[in-house]
């Protein structure tokens, strides 16, 4: 197997971030990938105006790339936030208000997962009660995604870059999983797996992949250390994608490290052109 087996997209909240938003999918197009992830982009506005919905609507559709993955507002990102879903007050009610907006602009553009950031521990608040507006809110956002077919997505971070996110460790974000799926009924939670956040927390990739890629709804990749693109740190990159399609996960790999000092579109050197159109 290798690179050449797996189905790429590009995350463009971290690459062609040189370029305005609205240029982005026609330069992953240009750079031979047919698919896009993102960020929720609007990340001081929850419900942004149905104008720049349709504009950014437009330019994925007009760059004939399609969009397979996308955050529920999560803050600032990148930034001092984690995700909003868990904090008190302010925060989780832009984000229940983001819930049907981004699932609504998803299933516009046939999207099939929404990621969901669970959010900083608040000094002065008990965990307890974080814990539990955030299983009330992954209710909320796991219905909406059930409503465009979609699968609703819990990711691990890591604690060197975040120290404040709880969900640390592979079996961390799956409870959280468990626990939605058990809430709903729906049984269209995941776990987002990030082998980039995993190998800075030293978790035993392989172990993390025979335990949980049956229930792994998206992958992400970056090179450890330093979040760049495969080959420019020591991560086994292919062969842990190799072991992920060999225990049963056939879903998109999403590209999220940083380009460095060069473009964006020369990053991708370790990935011949023919092998980044999704088929």
């Amino acid at each position: 197997m290798g690179f050449a087996d797996q189905r790429f997209n590009v995350n463009l909240s971290i690459l062609f971030t040189e370029l305005p938003l609205l240029e982005r999918p026609a330069a992953a197009a240009a750079a031979g990938f047919t698919a896009v992830e993102l960020w929720w982009p609007w990340i001081d506005s929850p419900t942004p105006a149905q104008a720049e919905l349709d504009a950014l609507r437009a330019a994925i559709e007009n760059a004939g790339v399609r969009l397979t993955g996308l955050n529920f507002y999560a803050g600032q990102l990148p930034g001092p936030d984690r995700g909003a879903l868990s904090v008190p007050g302010e925060e989780s009610e832009r984000f229940r208000a983001n819930v049907d907006v981004a699932a609504d602009f998803a299933g516009s553009l046939g999207c099939t997962a929404l990621n969901a950031l669970y959010g900083n521990r608040i000094e002065g608040v008990d965990p307890a009660e974080q814990d539990a507006l955030a299983l009330e809110n992954l209710t909320l956002a796991a219905r909406a995604a059930d409503r465009i077919g979609a699968v609703l997505l819990v990711e691990a971070l890591n604690a060197p870059e975040s120290p404040r996110y709880p969900l640390v460790s592979a079996p961390a974000a799956v409870g959280v999983v468990d626990k939605v799926n058990a809430a709903t009924g729906l049984d269209n939670a995941r776990f987002l797996m990030d082998l980039y956040h995993l190998a800075m927390n030293g978790e035993d990739l392989p172990r993390v992949i025979e335990r949980f890629a049956a229930q792994t709804g998206h992958v992400q990749i970056a090179d450890s250390p330093g979040r760049g693109a495969p080959g420019t740190g020591s991560l086994p990159l292919e062969d842990l994608l190799d072991r992920l399609r060999e225990a049963g996960y056939e879903g998109w790999v999403g590209l999220e490290y940083k380009p460095g000092d060069r473009p964006s579109a020369e990053s991708f050197d370790w990935l011949p052109r023919e092998a980044r159109a999704a088929r």
